[in-house]
């Protein structure tokens, strides 16, 4: 018994760190390498302990101490929104620790589920193990409001030829075969005979597949032809600290600041996109009470796009949400989105009559939770004979893949974002890693305007044309585009992912068709040879 737990101790001392390193090949560190070493090494530890009949019981935990040390490593960005207000740092400990722990209980799931089916025969194994951690990764992503974040197909940041992919089969398409190819090395420490060499070999091919394809991807959009924008679209990307919202600043400074930073020229066509909730302690339709401000910088040829809070009265209550609006040069309000996709805890509390009563609220406010909007509506800004279709995504709705939208017929997406809830940590930068996949996935240019965090301008296949670094001044002008056709993903959506998971299925019932026959070959055969004799 003493044997045993020491062992167990050694197992999840050794879980917990291979996990902690698979972080580190995520954003802004990307060493996808290290993944084939992590998961490897993770896929056989779990198949070793598969024909242990004492062991079958600790076989959730093994997923969950791996996904805790993965998460614990590379989320701990989130306890930092807790330190802007007095009341919530009690609570930092609690979630340093709650939430890596609640979302390790999807690989927990994951490897438990693998133990029940218990492949039979390695590459058969593999398929498994990549399908069922992929699936469970998918609905860490959709379940309650879901929380996509850190995919290991994140990893692949860095080659936008590979992940040019995307604009195919999405990223949890593309999140289930980098499950499969990480793990793919364990094939030549395991293999019984040749099939196991020639399926890591396949999966290689694939990887390189996808590298040439991604290739001619790149061409083909350079060689497509430009337009010309009749307006500017000028990004504006600031370092106006949080503290606006806790020290009762003067909105009047803030609007100073941001006019002044997106340098406006009376004779330019311009619209301005400012990131969200920037100005302390106004509404949408009170932002025209400070028109004086803008009277001698704006004209005729600008519009606003901004990122501020709005309120609707309803019966006997008032409804808040977090909208982008957009405004013409005498603030009169032309178009505006309520934000759907709302951050738990940030922007709305879960259970509201309950944790309210206990003295907790949200982060982002000092009132009453968002309500979130009721739809995703495509702003469409029109001025004399210029017409611009948007696609408004306001901070956290980035990151959803194939759930940002359900027509292709807009010019862009437009993504505001408050990145100062992170602080000085990993977290911007991831944050920022999920607006290059989806404008592969959705074949748009995405214009991106945060406070501290970062701004560019990001084309269809991924490339950053412009950007202002973390936490500067500035602004990036946008001023023409490429033409580029609705990519296939951008069509169907996560029915791409489902069609794989077919796939996968079809492939694990013919390998195990496959390695039977081989086997009862080979038995056959072995009998004929000892009749010989």
């Amino acid at each position: 018994m003493v044997k045993l737990n020491k062992k167990l101790l050694v197992d999840s001392v050794f879980l917990i760190i291979l996990g902690m390193a698979t972080s580190l090949s995520l954003p802004p560190y990307n060493y996808f390498v290290i993944n084939f070493f992590t998961y490897s090494l993770f896929f056989i530890f779990i198949l070793k302990k598969l024909n242990s009949q004492k062991l079958k019981k600790y076989f959730f935990f093994y997923g969950w101490l791996f996904g805790f040390g993965y998460f614990v490593t590379n989320l701990y960005w989130i306890s930092i929104s807790l330190t802007f207000d007095q009341g919530f740092k009690f609570l930092i400990p609690i979630t340093i620790f709650l939430i890596p722990a609640f979302l390790a209980i999807f690989y927990g799931m994951f490897t438990y589920l693998f133990m029940i089916i218990k492949p039979n025969n390695i590459v058969n194994s593999l398929l498994i193990f990549s399908l069922i951690f992929s699936i469970f990764e998918f609905v860490r992503g959709s379940i309650l409001t879901g929380f996509p974040w850190n995919l290991i197909a994140y990893s692949f940041l860095n080659q936008l030829e590979i992940i040019s992919i995307t604009s195919l089969i999405g990223t949890y398409g593309f999140n289930l075969f980098c499950i499969s190819l990480f793990c793919s090395p364990a094939l030549l420490i395991l293999r019984g005979s040749y099939k196991e060499v020639i399926v890591f070999i396949l999966f290689l091919v694939i990887l390189i597949s996808f590298y040439f394809y991604g290739n001619f991807y790149k061409k083909k959009f350079y060689l497509s032809n430009n337009i010309k924008l009749e307006y500017t679209i000028r990004v504006v990307g600031s370092n106006i600290s949080l503290d606006r919202f806790y020290k009762d600043i003067n909105p009047v400074q803030v609007i100073k600041e941001l006019i002044n930073i997106s340098d406006p020229n009376l004779e330019e066509k311009i619209i301005f996109i400012w990131p969200e909730g920037i100005i302390p302690g106004i509404f949408q339709n009170e932002l025209i009470e400070y028109k004086k401000l803008f009277k001698d910088k704006f004209n005729t040829n600008h519009l606003l796009a901004i990122g501020i809070n709005s309120q609707d009265a309803t019966d006997d209550s008032l409804d808040y949400f977090n909208t982008l609006s957009v405004y013409d040069n005498e603030l009169n309000l032309l178009s505006s989105y309520n934000k759907i996709k709302l951050v738990p805890f940030g922007e709305f509390l879960p259970f509201e009559k309950f944790f309210s009563r206990i003295g907790l609220k949200t982060v982002t406010n000092n009132y009453q939770s968002y309500t979130k909007g009721k739809i995703r509506n495509i702003i469409e800004i029109r001025k004399e004979n210029f017409s611009l279709r948007i696609l408004p995504l306001v901070c956290y709705e980035i990151i959803y893949s194939g759930k940002i939208f359900k027509k292709t017929d807009f010019d862009l997406i437009i993504n505001i974002s408050e990145d100062g809830w992170f602080g000085k940590s990993i977290g911007p930068e991831q944050h920022f890693a999920h607006s290059i996949f989806r404008s592969i996935e959705s074949g748009k240019y995405i214009v991106r305007a945060a406070n501290n965090g970062t701004s560019a301008i990001i084309n269809p296949i991924g490339k950053i044309e412009k950007s202002l670094n973390l936490n500067k001044n500035g602004y990036l002008d946008f001023n023409k585009r490429k033409l580029i056709q609705p990519t296939v993903f951008s069509k169907y959506g996560n029915k791409i992912f489902g069609f794989l998971i077919l796939l996968y299925i079809f492939l694990i019932f013919s390998t195990s068709f496959v390695f039977s026959f081989n086997r009862i070959t080979t038995v056959f055969k072995n009998k004929i040879r000892k009749a010989k004799k």
